[in-house]
């Protein structure tokens, strides 16, 4: 399982996407949908987690393209 990506504000404007306890954005966006977009790809090719932070830096919502023996029902995809 690879580092989780987390969607965040970047510093410098617009949405980074990073990889858990990286430094580094791996990817800046202009908006939130993109860096969704793009954290998704690695996280289906790393079998990881997409974890999305609002404005404020709180985490508001979280989806795994992991191999879960036991996985949760999707309601929302």
């Amino acid at each position: 399982m690879g580092k989780n990506q987390h969607v965040t504000k970047h510093p410098g404007g617009g949405w980074q996407v990073k990889g858990a306890g990286n430094d580094k954005a791996t990817k800046v966006t202009e908006t939130q949908k993109q860096a969704i977009d793009a954290a998704k790809g690695i996280a289906k090719h790393q079998q990881s987690e997409v974890v999305i932070h609002g404005t404020d830096g709180r985490i508001r919502d979280k989806d795994s393209y992991g191999n879960d023996p036991v996985p949760p029902k999707d309601t929302k995809n």
